[in-house]
């Protein structure tokens, strides 16, 4: 009769752990899957409301939808000018990309700038391509390489982005090792133990695997919605908080040892113990994150709940498979060292000692430093300016991307393929395009006419709305251009009866 509860005991943490073992190498390939269920338009990073937004919403009536620019730009060899049969070359090159892979819209002709040294031409491209935008961006490359005589370089947002994926190239891989190899060395300097920092970054990444199968589910079904900066997120979010949570139990689990109890008493003691702080907690956090919903962002809003889930994964694996590993591993989970009743006695090291004994004695003196310095660091809070870096102050090398944009300035005008774009009603066209145009940093405002494109020709009415493009002069996302965006606002929105609308990249950046 004394073997049946003896051998059950053994049994519960068996199955759990190999329960534990067939999730992990089940569900774990998902951490690395979510980028196939992610959403990273623009949209996602601008409130809900503000002005860009509702343009993004507005320009899909006149059947444009949003697309990433790219600008291919020529430069005579020899620093001469550009001759017409080269601009011929040019055109011909960019009309051959209609319809490619990745390619959508109109396709610009090649336009000289003033002074006759280089060429420009606009491939709208879709926002969605992902890994496919570098080899895209190759194939414009190649077939504007094409233009004899002169030397091509690609700028704008396309050109733009594909730098920074390939300067963020495995960035959440790297993210992610580098907190398991930090979490690592802690555990490792605060045990002195060779096998438990293991055990718990083991149920770390077996919390992770789950909570990311889970999100991949949910956001396969629309349920929930993921983007690269909350993949990101989530990882470093779901290892931090496993982590924190084993803490707690593998250091009453070591106490209950010393005390010369078994490995289940100390287990079944120390999970008693432990359980309400680990779940108060982990609610706390999931509650707080639940509180994103309340954003403006839509991307502040998907980590919400995808941060709750990835918390609630890390509680049910620190209470699940990291006692299992526990209890079969006994003191050896501790070996070298070796729990002793000494140090459950004394309380811990002389220096926790001496700092609790300070606490217990002036509770609400130490509270009250404690708040009184918080608050004085709080009272620097004002002084946060964010307001984006400039393309050109991302890189820490020149990007060729940053090079191309210092190339088209030099002959066009720094928005150049990258307007922005004012939609109004129709009835006050003139008066639109005479106050953009008159706008302190704007080089020039055509209408959307009937051939997709601004230029000449009757301009395009759609629900008796038309679309302006706003070229102005500074680079499309610096400072100077986001001040020029909200000039051209505040002169659009007092035209009476206008209902003026200012969006674009520029503007986007200047709502973020």
């Amino acid at each position: 009769m004394s073997r049946t509860p003896r051998a059950t005991r053994w049994l519960v943490p068996l199955v759990l752990l190999i329960v534990w073992l067939a999730v992990g190498g089940t569900l774990g390939p998902y951490a690395g899957r979510l980028g196939e269920v992610a959403t990273n338009d623009q949209a996602a990073f601008l409130p809900r409301n503000a002005e860009s937004t509702r343009v993004i919403e507005a320009q899909r009536a006149f059947k444009e939808d949003e697309t990433l620019p790219a600008i291919v730009v020529w430069t005579a060899d020899g620093d001469r000018p550009l001759d017409a049969a080269q601009q011929d070359q040019a055109t011909r090159a960019l009309a051959a990309l209609k319809g490619t892979p990745g390619v959508v819209g109109q396709v610009s002709p090649a336009i000289p700038s003033h002074d006759e040294k280089a060429l420009e031409g606009v491939v709208q491209l879709r926002p969605d391509l992902g890994d496919e935008l570098s080899s895209t961006l190759d194939r414009i490359s190649r077939q504007a390489s094409a233009v004899t005589g002169a030397t091509a370089v690609l700028a704008g947002p396309a050109a733009s982005q594909a730098d920074l994926s390939d300067a963020f190239a495995g960035i959440d891989g790297l993210l992610l090792g580098v907190a398991l190899i930090t979490v690592l060395v802690i555990l490792l300097l605060v045990y002195r133990s060779v096998l438990l920092p293991f055990v718990i970054i083991v149920s770390a990444v077996f919390a992770l695997g789950v909570a990311c199968a889970i999100v991949y589910v949910l956001a396969d079904h629309d349920v929930v919605r993921v983007d690269g900066q909350v993949q990101g997120i989530l990882s470093i979010l779901v290892i931090g908080a496993a982590t924190d949570y084993a803490l707690l139990l593998t250091a009453r689990y070591r106490e209950e040892l010393a005390g010369d109890h078994s490995r289940f008493a100390a287990m079944r003691s120390a999970l008693r113990q432990s359980t309400g702080a680990i779940v108060a907690s982990g609610a706390t956090v999931a509650l707080g994150l639940l509180a994103l919903l309340l954003s403006d962002l839509t991307n502040n809003r998907a980590l919400g709940p995808v941060g709750a889930i990835g918390i609630a994964c890390a509680v049910l694996s620190t209470l699940t498979f990291l006692p299992a590993a526990l209890v079969l591993l006994g003191n050896a989970a501790y070996w070298p060292a070796r729990p002793r009743p000494a140090e459950a006695a004394g309380g811990g090291h002389g220096v926790w000692r001496r700092i609790a004994r300070v606490v217990e004695k002036a509770p609400r003196r130490i509270w009250a430093i404690a708040l009184g310095g918080l608050l004085v660091c709080a009272a620097f809070a004002p002084t946060l300016s964010s307001k984006g870096v400039p393309l050109d102050e991302i890189f820490v090398n020149d990007a060729p991307s940053v090079q191309a944009q210092a190339t088209l300035a030099e002959h066009f005008p720094g928005g150049s393929g990258n307007p922005a774009v004012v939609i109004a009603d129709a009835r006050h066209e003139k008066q639109i395009v005479e106050r953009a145009k008159a706008t302190d940093g704007v080089a020039d405002a055509t209408p959307l006419t009937e051939q997709g494109r601004p230029g000449s020709g009757p301009t395009r009415v759609v629900d008796g709305k038309i679309r302006v493009d706003v070229t102005l002069k500074d680079a499309a996302d610096s400072d100077a251009a986001k001040a020029t965006v909200s000039r051209m606002r505040s002169a659009l929105h007092q035209v009476d009866g206008a209902d003026a609308l200012v969006g674009g990249y520029t503007a986007q950046q200047y709502d973020t």
